[in-house]
């Protein structure tokens, strides 16, 4: 087995999609002397800067195929993919093969470029993700998929018995928590595990800021076209923001915990998204998570301009707290325990794709992301079905609830489940009358 190859270790994964048995060894021998084949689905901002970087990763890697919903998001993306501003003396326009013929459009365009890759990029708006995640494993491709990775119980369903199909072939899956690639939170982390901070007792997380873009409705959009179009402020494409952007820091404390909450509790509502355009999503949310040894983690999101703002962690234990976004470790009596200096730290979003696509190169097994992924985005599910219904749910109870807000058909001229009433508006949760369980 010492010459197997890479691109072996590759068709083998495969193989062991389809049923053939293969010895569990086969997958630590290999050579970095073949191309790794990548394609992007979801050609957006994150999609395209996920293939640069994934360009960048000094392996020898090329984007051989991309897909998306829609026709200018790939034209756009492979513009600028490969411009000057993307390019470095040319060294990621080099790695860009994708002819015409392999820029696929519509819903159906992911399962055409995933055929074609040894790696793909899943970056579409998260209510697509369990079915391209699920497509890819049965594939037997590697996966760098964003956060979150589904939007309810039923999509988390998917994405937990895709990953365990991916263990079982050793498939590498790295999904974009990038803090689990970022120095400083490794640093920290390291020291919380020899128990410099003892027991975890209380936290805090925080997602407060401003919030995001929209994009109005055109006239001849569909109400598909529109809702993809203004993905953030629909509950099926987006997951609210508690789940699109929040789960970063309920992440962090679920990994400082090691352990995942079992209830939650809180409020939420919408005190300045309330046009047209802001679909039905809350612009505030308020949870208590309860870990099953009672300690809360006490969570806050908030997209109101003009307030204050704070993205970070907080990890207080019995000898000690870490404040994250400091990268300070003190005991309770303030002496600094440890002081991360980040001013030469790598990227962390080009930290994951560098080692994801060194492990593919080398043919070894290295990344099973999806299961905490799965995780932590079900924890951020159950924060929104807390603050909607404003009742205290269980995650035994969310997950038995197999709610599913996907449209039951994809189509631009698809009966949507959330619509707009006469006045163009879209109803909201009410906390109290919104029932989950």
């Amino acid at each position: 087995m010492n010459t197997t190859d890479r691109r072996d270790f590759i068709k083998k994964s495969t193989l062991l999609g389809s049923g053939l048995a293969i010895s569990p060894d086969y997958f630590f021998h290999s050579s970095v002397n073949d191309t790794i084949k990548v394609a992007v689905v979801g050609c957006g901002g994150r999609g395209t800067g996920a293939a640069i970087q994934a360009l960048s990763s000094g392996k020898n890697v090329k984007l051989v195929a991309m897909a998306d919903a829609f026709q200018n998001r790939i034209d756009d993306s492979y513009k600028h993919i490969t411009s000057d501003d993307a390019t470095d003396n040319g060294h990621i326009r080099d790695k860009v093969d994708v002819p015409a013929e392999r820029r696929f459009v519509g819903f159906d365009a992911y399962k055409k470029a995933i055929a074609l890759c040894d790696v793909v990029i899943l970056a579409t708006p998260t209510g697509f993700r369990p079915a391209h995640f699920e497509e890819a494993v049965n594939a037997g491709k590697h996966v760098f998929m964003e956060k979150p990775v589904a939007v309810d119980p039923a999509g988390i369903k998917i994405v937990l018995a895709a990953a365990e199909k991916a263990k079982a072939k050793k498939l590498n899956v790295v999904v974009g928590l990038q803090r689990h690639y970022q120095t400083v939170y490794r640093e920290l982390m390291k020291r919380h595990q020899d128990g410099i901070i003892g027991e975890i007792v209380s936290a805090s997380a925080w997602w407060n800021n401003d919030g995001v873009w929209v994009n109005p409705r055109k006239p001849g959009m569909t109400e598909m076209e529109y809702q993809m179009r203004n993905w953030y402020y629909f509950n099926w494409l987006c997951g609210d923001h508690i789940c699109e952007q929040h789960i970063h820091n309920i992440d962090v404390i679920n990994w400082a915990k090691n352990a995942y909450p079992v209830k939650a509790r809180g409020t939420g509502g919408r005190e300045v998204r309330k046009g047209k355009d802001n679909g039905e999503i809350f612009d505030h949310h308020i949870v208590e998570f309860e870990y099953a040894d009672g300690t809360i983690m006490n969570s806050q999101c908030r997209h109101i301009p003009g307030t204050w703002a704070k993205v970070d962690e907080l990890a207080i234990g019995t000898k000690g707290s870490i404040k994250f976004g400091q990268g300070i470790i003190s005991d309770h009596k303030g002496k600094v325990l440890y002081q991360h200096n980040s001013e030469n730290d790598p990227n962390p979003y080009q930290v994951e794709h560098d080692e994801l696509f060194d492990a593919v190169s080398k043919g070894v097994y290295r990344f099973e992301d999806a299961t905490n992924g799965a995780h932590s985005t079900m924890i951020s599910i159950l924060g929104r079905m807390a603050t909607y219904s404003g009742q205290i749910i269980t995650v035994d109870q969310a997950l038995a609830s197999n709610l599913n807000i996907m449209p039951s058909t994809l189509s631009w001229d698809a009966d949507m489940p959330v619509k707009p009433d006469v006045n163009g508006e879209y109803a909201a949760a009410i906390p109290g009358k919104t029932k989950y369980v």
